[in-house]
């Protein structure tokens, strides 16, 4: 296992209360190292955190692992299956949502 893997995976099986459900996979190609993680669905506000900030951070220190190795590491988050984003619904317009936030829905 690379560094940059091993750094992720001690860092995620850290954070998620299902360490056993951690899966990384790592691919090399010419845009550099990418690494895929997925995890538990009950576990991926702990990885994504508040607006996104953990997985940031994440992100940024990998960035600096990959420096050190001369590489460059990107990292994919996964959506695992059953798992509902919000209250997103991409067949509404804006204009539908506005109207809803003006009518206090």
């Amino acid at each position: 296992m690379e560094q940059d893997q091993q750094f992720l995976d001690y860092v995620v099986k850290a954070l998620v209360d299902n360490p056993n459900d951690v899966k990384i996979n790592r691919t090399v190609d010419e845009m550099g190292v990418l690494l895929t993680l997925s995890v538990n669905k009950d576990d991926m506000g702990k990885i994504i955190g508040r607006s996104g900030q953990t997985a940031k951070a994440i992100r940024t220190v990998l960035r600096i692992v990959g420096m050190k190795n001369d590489a460059r590491v990107n990292l994919k988050i996964e959506e695992p299956e059953g798992s509902e984003r919000g209250n997103y619904a991409p067949d509404r317009s804006v204009d539908d949502v506005i109207a809803d936030l003006k009518n206090g829905q």
